[in-house]
């Protein structure tokens, strides 16, 4: 067992590291691949980026482990590109895929569901200009430990919440489409590595606050993959109505509605009804012509 526990421990360090990198480039790949970020929640750049600028300020009142910073310095990194490919791929703001639940509850000042780009990165860099000037006026005082301990309780409260947005979104749509497989298998595999090195690292190496918000962020991946598992990309029919060409129903199926249009002002008249054309796909459907 104690063999084991040094393969670990040794090899741990350089997983919790690299994570960002081996969790999200495949996300990041699938956006921009099919230039749509639909499914993928804008929330958890924003949790990401938060937490991770808030333990690079905590580290200098915990030195924690080197590569949990080195973990938060690659996930600012990371996430940037990811909001950066997430925006650019959003759907347009009329765009509404049948079936699926309505749009996210409106919060205050619409805050991180802005049409417009730049008030992400303004609200990214104002945050992080605030936190350098606190840093700076504090670094000298007999506060700067508890406020930079305090820094680190906020920053692993926030990265604890990581998975929720994702739970949420695909328990109202029932599915895990958009969401790629890649990034929860990574991220059970990597809790299961941070937990093993968090417990069996040497005294006062990893802070306790780690331990416990690590263990709560644990127990929400291991829901994500159970949706993923239930669900997988949601109810048939769903996932591709987005990409196929609506048409109109057969002429038979439409002929109550166009006994209903006799007598209406308007009917009969050029240019009012198209005429219909067998499109030939042996499903039944058919197309009009232009009005």
């Amino acid at each position: 067992m104690g063999f084991i526990n040094n393969i670990v421990t040794s090899i741990a360090p350089i997983f919790i590291a690299t994570s960002p990198v081996t969790s999200y480039a495949d996300q990041i790949y699938s956006i921009h691949r099919t230039r749509s970020s639909a499914g993928f929640s804008l929330d958890i750049p924003l949790i990401m980026l938060v937490a991770s600028i808030l333990k690079i300020f905590y580290w200098f009142g915990a030195h924690f482990s080197t590569s949990l910073l080195i973990q938060a310095l690659l996930t600012i990194l990371v996430h940037t590109v990811l909001l950066h490919v997430a925006l650019a791929n959003r759907l347009a703001p009329t765009a509404h895929i049948p079936f699926q639940p309505a749009a996210a509850l409106k919060r205050p000042y619409d805050f991180w569901q802005w049409r417009p780009t730049r008030p992400y990165w303004a609200f990214v860099s104002y945050f992080t200009l605030a936190l350098l000037v606190l840093h700076v006026l504090l670094s000298s005082t007999s506060v700067f430990i508890p406020y930079t301990d305090a820094l680190g309780v906020i920053a692993l409260t926030v990265e604890a919440t990581l998975p929720l947005p994702q739970l949420l979104a695909n328990y109202q749509r029932r599915g895990c489409r958009g969401f790629r497989p890649s990034v929860i298998a990574n991220w059970i595999v990597g809790d299961t590595f941070k937990m093993w090195f968090f417990f069996a690292s040497e005294a006062g190496e990893v802070p306790w606050a780690f331990k416990l918000c690590g263990i709560f962020q644990a127990t929400c991946d291991l829901g994500l993959g159970l949706q993923w598992f239930v669900w997988r990309d949601g109810p048939d029919g769903v996932a591709a109505v987005a990409e196929k060409e609506l048409r109109s129903p057969p002429p038979e199926r439409a002929g109550e509605a166009f006994e209903m249009l006799k007598g209406t002002p308007g009917y009969g008249e050029k240019g009012t009804i198209g005429v219909g054309t067998d499109l030939g796909d042996g499903a039944g459907s058919w197309e009009r012509r232009g009005i």
